[in-house]
């Protein structure tokens, strides 16, 4: 079944129901419904909930956690693990790392650490039982269904997570999500010609399909191919033009290129996009 119950989550945060029910109708969180209407989240929203729990322990008032953790969702990786994710204090500023970037969703006197990495350990057994009872079901998952199992185990466990996106396509080779997420997970782990084949299944399958474009870009430049990994990037921000990312990286390969007038124009688009993202 996709996603963590109420109970459990309440179990691994060290929240009461009543408290992880009073977040969910906070705004921020954005947990699906079971087969009887219960609430099912996602790893993003036991995230999130463990940096509510933390803003509210140090005394921060409800209206500014509804506010920095509205901020957080939108800012937080989309489109790969968060288990390289890790929310702290520094000084005067909430400050979320994502290898070697960081950045702060709003100022404010905090007192947080924690390692996404760690709660994603806590979380592990849930979502791999979770994949066993799935594989054991007497009522066989369908595409979507295996599609959001694999997007739950990503942050816990990739093996598991590559697994369920398999056998989405297998009972879907059109999945073109699933594709982009297999692809994604086989080129972090050094697959990039593989990972760029998907990339392409999906975008066969749906050719305006931004993030597709913006990975086969990221597997292309790993594959050495940087004037095709250019064209995959512009057909990104065509499809998607708030795709900050994408301008970042035609900067750089632009400036590689030679071309300064455009690298400029793309690096300024960039810090645009990323400024209003940021709130600055």
């Amino acid at each position: 079944m996709k996603g963590y119950a109420t109970r459990d989550v309440a179990r691994l945060l060290g929240l009461t129901i009543p408290q992880v029910r009073a977040f969910a109708r906070g705004g921020f969180l954005a947990p699906g419904r079971g087969p009887r209407g219960e609430l099912r989240f996602s790893f993003p929203d036991l995230v999130l909930l463990r940096t509510a729990k933390g803003l509210a322990g140090a005394r921060v008032p409800a209206r500014r956690i509804r506010r920095v953790l509205r901020i957080l969702r939108r800012q937080l990786p989309a489109g790969r693990p968060l288990s390289a994710v890790r929310i702290s204090a520094d000084g005067d500023r909430v400050v979320v790392r994502d290898g070697a970037a960081a950045w702060n969703p709003e100022s404010g006197q905090f007192q947080l650490d924690f390692s996404v990495a760690d709660l994603a350990s806590r979380a592990a057994p849930l979502a791999r039982q979770a994949a066993r009872a799935a594989r054991a079901a007497a009522e066989p998952l369908d595409a979507d269904q295996w599609y959001d199992l694999g997007f739950d185990l990503e942050a816990v466990d990739l093996d598991e997570a590559r697994d369920a996106y398999r056998r989405a396509l297998e009972l879907d080779p059109d999945h073109a999500d699933a594709h982009v997420n297999l692809g994604r997970l086989l080129q972090e782990g050094g697959d990039a010609a593989e990972a760029a084949a998907h990339f392409r299944l999906a975008l066969e399958r749906n050719p305006r399909h931004a993030t597709a474009w913006y990975d086969l870009g990221v597997a292309l430049e790993d594959l050495r191919r940087r004037g095709d990994a250019i064209r995959a990037y512009e057909q990104a921000i065509a499809v998607d033009p708030r795709l900050a990312d994408a301008y970042f990286n035609l900067s750089r390969l632009y400036e590689a290129a030679g071309k300064r007038a455009a690298a400029l124009r793309s690096l300024g688009r960039y810090r645009l996009l990323a400024g209003r993202e940021a709130g600055w």
